[in-house]
């Protein structure tokens, strides 16, 4: 794989050229696969001239919900008028996902010509590391560099920035947050931060910057402490769910929920949120009140209008959350991937859904607890299509078969050998004895997910995503 400066892209194609571009970010080491240093991304932002002070950041982190919510404060800061820049990972259907200006993925021609500009600077960096005997900058931190160059050079107002894992040396963590969200803190990506609650919140806190307004979810008594210790060190100003923050009420209806929502400004009644589930009220809430921060501009947060509150939550979509890509029978995409996930999916499929019967279909990377994600799973499920989706991480369909079916039982327990054919055979079990009603849920990892978005055409499907 040629250096970051030798990509030759004349002559291709602009599919052929991002597909070149792609194949050489996934040559560096994979985004969970990071020393904890934030040294080669702040030389390459350096030598670019610091574009991550360009714009306003908010700034996420936890391990549930960091994608919705951030989808959620672009929505609503767009819907102020403003410029927004949106870095979320990971993407399901093209990287350009990943870095979004005004709610759209970043065209393929801007793409490109970031990837030219930035290139030449990140070969010098990696050069540089090489002498030392370093790595080069990794799959993560180079699109990290692609994204703040990118807002920048729109230009943005603001750059909503979910951190890839962790926190301190998160590679988006060069940049100074205004306002920080810290979502639920639980078990999850434990090979790279450990099964230590508050050693995972310590480096979650990292985002937390001196002077900002920092914005917390409920958190267990394991975390709390560690949290109001980062918040006191920093001079920061808390808002905390359960005290400055409420989800007064919610009630689910068709295609989401109506929910009322206080923050110190304000109390919001009865705004329509398009998302299913409990804690996409709470993911919501997050992001009214960040909003609200990044708006007073350094006085006391003002209430936002009800026309921009209405608007920009009645915009909001999250695929691959609790997502419709398919009717008859419906067919359900999920990227829940840890227990924590799972019990709040399971919540919100009870809670807004009646199925007669609901299949799944399961495929689980290695570093995850397939038991867990199973386990959590069982009550809900009639049957489990287990199967593996094309990443390397991929749990063995074989493996994770013999797994379900100790949790499961023998008889509720079939293998696909890859997704299409998993699918195929949980919408046949789904409707062998149900003509109506019946629903199958494709779950457990990312890559799963992506891949049945894709056989499902979910990007193109007129009414697909979150039914409204």
């Amino acid at each position: 794989m040629p250096d970051a400066s030798d990509l030759t892209l004349g002559g291709l194609t602009p599919d052929e050229a991002e597909r070149e571009i792609y194949s050489h970010i996934l040559s560096r080491n994979p985004e969970h696969d990071f020393e904890p240093t934030l040294d080669r991304v702040r030389e390459v932002t350096e030598l670019l001239g610091r574009p991550q002070d360009a714009f306003k950041v908010v700034h996420l982190t936890g391990t549930n919900g960091k994608t919705s919510t951030a989808r959620m404060v672009e929505s609503l800061v767009r819907e102020h008028g403003l410029r927004t820049g949106l870095f979320t990972s990971p993407h399901l259907s093209t990287v350009r996902e990943r870095i979004q200006i005004d709610g759209e993925p970043i065209a393929q021609d801007a793409f490109i010509r970031l990837w030219q500009d930035v290139a030449p600077i990140v070969h010098l960096v990696d050069a540089r590391s090489a002498e030392n005997r370093g790595p080069r900058l990794s799959f993560f931190e180079v699109l990290v560099v692609l994204a703040y160059a990118a807002f920048a050079d729109a230009p943005v107002d603001v750059a909503v920035i979910e951190v890839g894992m962790g926190g301190v040396w998160d590679a988006t963590n060069v940049a100074d947050g205004d306002v920080s969200v810290v979502t639920s803190v639980s078990l999850d990506h434990q090979q790279w931060l450990g099964d230590d609650l508050a050693g995972i919140a310590r480096e979650k806190a990292g985002i937390i910057k001196d002077g900002s307004v920092a914005v917390i979810a409920e958190q267990s008594d394991a975390v709390t402490p560690v949290l109001l210790e980062a918040v006191a060190a920093r001079g920061a100003t808390a808002l905390w769910e359960g005290d400055a923050l409420e989800v007064v009420d919610r009630q689910p209806g068709v295609g989401g929920q109506l929910v009322t929502l206080r923050t110190p400004a304000a109390t919001y009644a009865e705004i329509f949120v398009p998302l299913y589930g409990d804690y996409q009220a709470r993911n919501a809430l997050l992001a009214l009140a960040a909003v609200e921060a990044l708006m007073a501009d350094g006085g006391e947060a003002n209430a936002l209008s009800a026309e921009v509150v209405e608007a920009g939550f009645g915009a909001v979509t999250s695929p691959g959350r609790l997502e419709v890509v398919r009717t008859s029978p419906m067919v359900l995409v999920d990227v829940a991937h840890n227990p924590a996930g799972i019990d709040a999916l399971v919540g919100a499929l009870e809670e807004s859904f009646a199925f007669q019967a609901l299949v799944g279909v399961v495929g689980v990377l290695a570093d995850k607890d397939a038991e867990g994600i199973l386990a959590g799973l069982e009550p809900v499920l009639d049957h489990v299509v287990v199967t593996a989706s094309a990443s390397p991480r991929a749990v063995p369909a074989d493996e994770l078969a013999g797994i379900a079916r100790d949790i499961f039982g023998e008889d509720r327990v079939s293998v696909g050998s890859d997704l299409p054919d998993a699918i195929d055979r949980a919408v046949q079990a789904a409707e062998r004895d149900h003509d109506m009603g019946a629903g199958v849920l494709v779950v457990g990892s990312v890559t799963v997910v992506a891949e049945a978005r894709i056989l499902m055409n979910a990007d193109k499907r007129k009414g697909a995503g979150q039914a409204r």
